[in-house]
Parts: structure tokens; sequence; C-alpha cells
């Protein structure tokens, strides 16, 4: 199955990258389960009515799970906008808000030289910027940065299909992938046994897998699932969500987090519970909806806009075509679960203002 993905992911590459739309990362995401598929886009969503005579292009570098929802969506959009053209690049959320937070180049002393011509830095990241970093872009720009949610997602914990665990709570995937076991469990936990496991499982050491520092998904998982704490320094760090699901299929003994809806014949998804005596929910178009599953969360673009200067028509074009029907439609078909109208309706470019967002929690 793996070889198979990875081989319609190089030709999809190829043809996307001879076209000149986008460039190809190292890793991208490996296909969703047929239930995102069987979504439809909120019928209260807008349709998108293309404004003539839009030409251009832009650059988005940032999250490597969002390398394929952009793909989409730039193909989508390139349909209805022949004349744009896109420089989508891979290499992981937390390199990307880096950049995002240096200080800008035109800036002198407390004073920004604006260039109008330009478009305005836009990355992508899997998880919402921290309070910390928001404040670090105010302090360099006298302004906050725009959020543009684009799409819903969630991450998920993966074991090999021979593993009888029923599932987990949190607080013991903390136990077993942090040091300082925020969530409060007393004792590290390093085998199945611990867990309930019996039958040879007892003694089996737990073999720890996730993504690399690079990785949005990595600091998602930190802080939602660790509670802010410190990983072990065992866990495998792969640079791609192929490669986690790749290790688990070879590892009966093996767990790792992922973005959900890999899909693999040796690989299961295991149901989480919030907290002990909770019902243990397993990721779904229904849990994922409802927001019952623990670890949803919503796949951004940020932007470095300044609230008194409006947005390059192309780049506006672009978001507008991402909150329409037909943009939410191709984050389906992506593989992603697309956002309520309820959800579009806080975005501010939905409406068409320059004010700054708030990001969706």
């Amino acid at each position: 199955m793996h070889h198979a993905y990875m081989k319609g992911l190089r030709i999809l590459g190829v043809a996307l990258f001879a076209t000149g739309m986008v460039s190809q990362p190292a890793e991208t995401r490996a296909e969703q389960h047929g239930t995102v598929a069987s979504l439809n886009a909120d019928a209260n969503l807008p349709h998108y009515n293309p404004q003539p005579h839009v030409a251009g292009n832009f650059k988005i570098q940032g999250s490597d799970t969002m390398y394929p929802l952009l793909t989409r969506l730039a193909m989508e959009f390139q349909r209805r906008q022949p004349k744009i053209a896109f420089d989508i690049r891979g290499g992981g959320s937390t390199q990307a808000v880096a950049k995002f937070l240096e200080p800008p180049p035109g800036k002198v002393g407390n004073v920004v030289v604006i260039d109008e011509r330009a478009f305005p830095p836009l990355i992508s990241t899997s998880r919402e910027l921290f309070d910390a970093e928001i404040k670090e872009f105010e302090t360099q720009h006298g302004y906050e940065p725009l959020a543009v949610p684009v799409a819903v997602d969630a991450v998920a914990l993966y074991v090999h299909k021979d593993n009888p665990l029923k599932g987990v709570t949190l607080d013991e995937v903390d136990a077993m992938f942090s040091t300082t076991r925020n969530r409060g469990y007393k004792t590290p936990i390093t085998q199945w046994g611990q867990l309930g496991l019996t039958g040879g499982w007892e003694t089996a050491k737990i073999e720890l897998y996730g993504r690399d520092r690079k990785s949005g998904t990595r600091a998602f998982f930190q802080e939602h699932s660790l509670a802010g704490g410190e990983f072990m320094p065992g866990v495998r760090d792969e640079p791609g969500a192929a490669s986690v699901i790749l290790d688990l299929s070879r590892n009966p003994t093996g767990i790792g987090y992922s973005g959900f809806g890999l899909q693999g014949s040796n690989v299961r998804i295991l149901p989480l519970a919030e907290a002990p005596g909770m019902p243990f929910v397993i990721p779904s178009a229904t849990t994922i909806t409802d927001q019952t599953y623990p670890l949803r969360r919503v796949l951004y673009l940020y932007l470095d806009k300044n609230p008194k200067n409006e947005l390059p028509l192309v780049v506006k074009e672009f978001l507008t075509f991402i909150m329409s029907q037909e943009g939410q439609e191709a984050v389906i078909k992506a593989g992603f679960f697309p956002l309520p109208a309820s959800q579009v309706t806080k975005n501010v470019l939905a409406s068409g203002s320059t004010q700054n967002s708030t990001p969706i929690r």
C-alpha cells in the first residue's frame, strides 16, 4: 500500500511541478479514509464568483500536512483563475513560523517601510500560533498577523493491527510520550502490561514514534496531549506522516501519532478518551465535526497583513475562493474536513473586511 501510494503522489507531484504551480516537498500526506469523501461543503457558504482579469503569483510555505490540501486548492482555483500561479512548499510549520516571526526587512527603528507591490508573507501551519508568537509578531510589526482558517483535521494515535488495546486516555498518552507527565499520571508507562494487556504483552516494551521538530503536528500534540510537557528522549521522530505509519506497520509493539486518516493494512487508529471514566472516541466525520474527538484541530494560513492596507487582489481572491462552497469542496477532495459556515463567517475575509480575524478554537 505504501509503495503504491507514494508512487501515485510522485506522479501527481511531477504533474504539478511541471506546470510550475507547486514545489514538491520531501514528504507528503498519506491517503485519507473514505468517510471524508462522503462529506459535503456547507450549503450556507457562498458560491465563488470569479473576479475578471486577476493575475499574479505568490508563495505559500509551511506545513507538510497542508501541502496536498493547498495543492488541491491551488489546482481548483487555477481552473477558475488561470493567470494566477503558485509556489507551494513544505518544510514544516515550525520552520515557517520562525521565518514568519523574523523582523521585516524594511523596518528602520519602529518604522516599517511598506512595498505596496509586494505580496504579504504567507505561511501554512497545522496549529494555531502560540500567544507568545503572536505577541512577538506584534512587537515586530505593530499589529497581529491575520489568521485564516482553511480546513479541519485531527491528530490520531496509531498502533499495529495486532495490538489488542481498546483505547487510551490522554493522561496515559502523556505518561507514555513525556518525561514531565503534566496531566498528572504518577508513573511513566513503558510496558504494554501497564495498560492492562496480557497474553504475552505484559513486559513488551512500548516503542514510540512521532513527527520531527519542524512539524506543526508535533507542536500540536505536545501542547494538547502532553499539556506542554517535554517529550521522552526515546521517541523516534520521523520527517513525514507516511514514515510514521510505515514504521508502525513493521512494529507490533509501537505506538505513534500523526494526522488523522492515514491508511495501512497493518495499522489501526486507537480510540482516545479525554479523561479517565470518559468514553473512548474514534476520530470520524461525526466526532471531528461535533468536536467530541479530543485532538481535533483547525489548519491555518497566516498573513502579514497591516490592517491599514488592502490585501493584493490575487491573495484576497484566493482566500475568498477558500471560503466558498467550491473551495471547501476542494478541501474534501484533498481528504480533509470542511469548515462549517458558522466558522467561516468568523473569518473577516468572507465579508471583505480589512480587520484581523481571530483563530477558531
